[in-house]
């Protein structure tokens, strides 16, 4: 991988002003996708997988309800869009469509691409979403599974209501020596919902130091972290505005990294903090991986890699995918996080919405 992202160091050592926070310190690896063409030897996400050629491709069996569009044309749709990317020197590219692009781009903008869930018929096929290799992410180690340096990632394109309004995951861990003749062609899904086909994405994994929520913490340390003249005798230097509601600084510029990433601390907001026990032993879980809309917003821009602050100022739209590189939505902006079993890692995964 040539993709290189550099996190700025945080605005300052918390530990050091609470104390309390250090052993609590866990260590992230954000992934920071970006739009590229990885292969099947790559991290990656949205990218092919190296699947051995006699194994069975994961299937959705759930119902689905609802419709979607082709998945051939969002692919085209795809294309189209990697054809707009910016060049290294910072000038867009004009791009030159060909008249079967220029037909897609017209049928994208009509209401001739949705088709109702007539054209479902039985299971659906699993899109991939992640390949994440051990060697680029040190951390990345299945439990109980010796040799196994592979972890990837697939998930029905659509929602299963009542219980989820997100994908369907399935996790599958492998060794990539072992993988001799690989599936060249993967059964697809006929439909999909858009904003879970993935765009292709090399990753730049890099750890980081995280820290809980502040809806995670103690009582006491949440009123320690909340209260200014705290801040104010440890001589942190954070800007005044943050006076009335210090634990908001903490919170999006010191705990929890946002966008895509494996490890560290789950971000909670859309619920309170809550156990993830597996259902099988009842084991606390871990989380496994963070599936997030965005790689920052307008709350935590601390967080922006070095290589991409210029860009991220930008006014011009084309910059956008910066932001949200894989062009996945999760609900109306949220991140999706899978949490595995730490005593066995054939008991279920579980996910959640956040």
């Amino acid at each position: 991988m040539n993709v290189v992202r550099t996190t700025p160091p945080r605005p300052l050592d918390v530990a050091a002003v609470f104390p309390q926070l250090a052993p609590l310190a866990r260590t992230a690896t954000r992934l920071h996708p970006r739009r590229g063409a990885p292969s099947l030897h790559d991290s990656s996400i949205g990218g092919p997988l190296l699947w051995p050629a006699d194994e069975p491709w994961p299937h959705c069996d759930l119902p689905h309800e609802g419709g979607g569009y082709a998945l051939a044309e969002l692919r085209l749709q795809q294309r189209i869009r990697a054809s707009e990317a910016v060049h290294p020197d910072g000038e867009p590219h004009v791009p030159q469509y060909t008249s079967e692009e220029q037909a897609v781009l017209e049928r994208l903008n009509s209401d001739d691409t949705w088709h109702d869930d007539t054209w479902l018929a039985g299971p659906v096929a699993m899109l991939p979403l992640a390949q994440l290799y051990a060697r680029d992410i040190p951390t990345l180690r299945p439990p109980g599974q010796a040799g196994a340096d592979l972890l990837q990632v697939l998930w029905c394109p659509f929602d299963h209501p009542p219980e989820k309004y997100m994908p369907r995951t399935v996790l599958v861990w492998r060794s990539a020596a072992a993988v001799t003749e690989i599936l060249t062609s993967p059964p697809e899904p006929p439909l999909v919902v858009e904003e879970y086909v993935p765009e292709p994405c090399v990753v730049a994994p890099e750890q980081v130091t995280e820290y809980p929520s502040p809806m995670e913490l103690s009582k006491e340390l949440r009123e320690r972290i909340g209260n200014w003249s705290t801040w104010q005798a440890a001589d942190a230097g954070v800007d005044s505005v943050y006076a009335p509601y210090p634990d908001s600084f903490y919170g999006s510029h010191l705990s929890v990294a946002p966008g895509w990433k494996v490890g560290g601390w789950p971000m909670w907001g859309y619920t309170d903090p809550a156990p993830q026990s597996c259902p099988a032993c009842d084991t606390e879980m871990d989380p496994l991986l963070t599936i997030d809309t965005f790689e920052w917003d307008s709350s935590n821009r601390s967080w922006i890699p070095y290589e991409d602050q210029a860009a991220a100022s930008s006014p011009d739209s084309r910059y956008r995918d910066l932001r949200q590189p894989t062009a996945v939505q999760i609900g109306s902006g949220y991140k999706q996080q899978i949490y595995i079993c730490p005593a066995a890692p054939e008991h279920p995964h579980t996910e959640l919405m956040q």
